[in-house]
């Protein structure tokens, strides 16, 4: 029996269950697949009801993470083959090649300046910026270490040239790891539903149509824009945007689940957009609200007396392009007097689904555990086990097990955290 723990996933809820067992002594491995432990809560700006800023809150977590002394951070990283049993499971885990020694590199940032090609999507911006193909994923990224693209680098050699460091290996190798742990601690979040499939709305054909992720990035200081809403189409501020709820949720042609957080994250961009702009006109498109958490509906009521966000129940129909002004037309069904209205926008926002990640299925089946139909992990008992997977020693929480909001999923992190340590005492490890 060995009293180490896995977690798998490196976003928030990982980031807590691998500090609070790390403070109780256990030694914990956090594997994470991309280049940056942080998830998507790094990607916000500001959270909702507080309106507190997103990676303020994070990047301390973040940092007290990757530097505690009983945490292995592996970034970059998957798990590939789960064998034994609770107290004792071995685990693979295949760390990708970065192409730069993660000892040697200070983050300096040297060898991106020197990278000549910058015409890369920046994935963490939602390609509404360029990269080169060497970069640091983003500016608060843990750990602070660059990698190379190799699809796309050319070996050019600057970036070797300028590292005073030595930390470029443009020939580095895969490497397997093998760890023994006792529990694991499953915490992959989610991915946002692509809407380019919804043809209606016009995702990929109107430039001013985008996605609520990508708005974050807009309306962030430090992203592409410098916070500044200007449209994708003319780079201009717009005055007026739309946001649409429900895209690719509550729908039984693609995710028949309410993804939980998109009245008010709708509700909290809306606020944001006025915050820049007060003179800008805001409207929500709903098709409840869902306002069920603390301080919630008091938040939608002040989004409507003291910001004037206008909400409009209705799931509109279709959205059109004005061809001169590239302003996007909505067409829908006012459910109040009954008539198909027009509502024409500098910008409209696609507040889609939050699906299950990437991956979900195989990493379900390298686990041995089962997920439900809408391909979350299946819990053993919503009651009396809500934590624990449909196998024994492994547990999930935070996004992965269901829709829920940021401080749901942090308590639930805490308490697998609890729950590891309780499996590990009872088979005495």
């Amino acid at each position: 029996m060995v009293d180490d723990v896995l977690v798998i996933g490196g976003g928030v809820a990982g980031i807590q269950a691998a500090i609070d067992l790390a403070e109780r002594g256990l030694k914990v491995y956090l594997v994470e697949r991309f280049p940056s432990i942080g998830g998507k809560m790094a990607q916000l700006d500001k959270t909702f009801p507080t309106g507190d800023c997103s990676i303020c809150i994070l990047a301390p977590k973040m940092m007290e993470c990757f530097s505690h002394e009983n945490i292995d951070v592996l970034t970059y990283a998957e798990v590939t083959g789960v064998s034994g049993k609770a107290g004792d499971f071995k685990v693979k885990i295949l760390k990708k090649p970065r192409y730069v020694d993660e000892e040697k590199c200070t983050g300096c940032g040297d060898c991106v300046s020197a990278c000549p090609y910058i015409n890369l999507p920046d994935e963490f911006d939602m390609a509404l910026r360029s990269r080169g193909n060497i970069f640091i994923p983003f500016l608060q990224a843990v750990p602070r270490v660059v990698m190379v693209d190799r699809e796309h680098c050319v070996k050019c050699g600057n970036c070797v040239a300028v590292c005073d460091a030595g930390a470029i290996d443009l020939y580095q190798k895969p490497e397997e790891i093998e760890i023994h742990v006792g529990a694991i601690i499953v915490a992959c979040g989610f991915d946002s539903f692509d809407p380019s499939g919804i043809k209606e709305y016009g995702y990929g054909r109107y430039k001013n149509v985008i996605t609520a992720l990508e708005y974050e990035r807009l309306v962030c200081a430090s992203g592409p824009t410098g916070g500044h809403l200007d449209r994708p189409s003319d780079k201009k501020t717009t005055n007026s945007i739309a946001f649409i709820q429900c895209v690719g949720s509550r729908d039984v042609k693609n995710n028949p689940y309410c993804s939980s957080v998109c009245c008010m994250h709708a509700t909290k961009e809306a606020i944001l957009a006025k915050e820049h702009y007060p003179d800008m006109e805001t409207y929500i498109f709903y098709t409840d609200m869902r306002a069920f958490g603390k301080g919630f509906q008091e938040y939608v009521d002040r989004a409507k007396n003291e910001y004037e966000v206008r909400y409009i129940r209705s799931k509109p129909g279709e959205i059109t392009e004005d061809k001169e002004t590239k302003n996007p037309v909505i067409w829908y069904d006012d459910t109040v007097t009954r008539q198909v209205k027009r509502l024409e926008v500098g910008l409209v926002v696609l507040c889609t689904a939050l699906v299950p990640s990437k991956g979900v299925k195989e990493l379900a089946s390298i686990l041995g555990v089962e997920l439900d139909k809408n391909r979350f992990f299946k819990i053993a008992d919503p009651l009396y086990a809500p934590l624990d997977s449909s196998r024994e020693g492994i547990l999930v929480c935070g996004y992965c097990q269901g829709p829920k909001d940021i401080p749901e999923a942090v308590t639930q992190a805490k308490g697998a955290a609890a729950r590891a340590a309780e499996v590990l005492a009872c088979l005495g490890a």
